[in-house]
Order: C-alpha cells, then structure tokens, then sequence
C-alpha cells in the first residue's frame, strides 16, 4: 500500500474522527461537564470510530489484521495519547480557561495523530 493513500485515508477517517470527538468534548463542557471527563469521552467515541475504520480500510491488507493482538497495540497507544491530551487540555484550561481548550484541541489532536498514524501503520495493524 502506498503512503500517500493510507496518508489520505488515514486523514480523512481522522477528520470524521475528530470531529465527533471535538462535538462530543464541547457538548459535555458546554452542558456543564468538567475538561477531562468531557475530552475521554470525546475521545473514546473517536476511537471506537478510528479504530475499526482504519483497520479495515486504511491500513488494510495481507501483513495486517483487525483482531485481539492489534486491539491491544490500540488500547496501549490510545491510552498513553489520551493521558497526554487529557493532561494538555485540563492545563490549557487552568491557565487561559475553556474556550482556550476549545480552540485549542484540535491543534493537540493533530499532533497526537500523526504519531497515531506511524504506530498504526508500523505496529498497531501488523500482524
């Protein structure tokens, strides 16, 4: 598969990813829910979405595979780039304050994927 496609893919799948993480974060915090459980669940929703989508489209193929193995690989990266964004957001909000965070995630997202990109392609998928 070549890099350009799976990037392409991979971007887009992120979008959608995004976008219902982004909507999720910001209806919990407007409807009153504190920056880090608002952003978990923002970004559990994305996940559930991103892993099964770029699993079976983006990186798929003959040395790759969707199964308990690469779940795991998942989980492990999930979790750690989710401590970094959760940790990120919850000081942007403490220094500059909520809408700061609004503004904000994205750009904290966007760093975290294109890690999320190297290992998916390099590690999480592999069988």
């Amino acid at each position: 598969m070549s890099l350009r496609r799976q990037g392409r893919d991979y971007l887009v799948i992120g979008l959608l990813q995004w976008l219902l993480d982004w909507a999720v974060m910001v209806g919990l915090t407007h409807l009153g829910m504190p920056v880090a459980p608002a952003n978990i669940a923002g970004r559990v929703t994305g996940a559930l979405l991103g892993y099964w989508l770029n699993g079976k489209w983006t990186f798929a193929g003959d040395d790759t595979a969707v199964g308990a193995a690469q779940l795991q690989r998942f989980a492990v990266m999930w979790v750690t780039t989710t401590l970094v964004s959760t940790w990120s957001l919850t000081h942007i909000d403490d220094i500059f304050g909520l809408r700061w965070v609004w503004l904000a995630k994205p750009a904290v997202e966007i760093a975290l994927g294109l890690l999320g990109f190297v290992l998916s392609r390099y590690w999480i998928y592999r069988r």
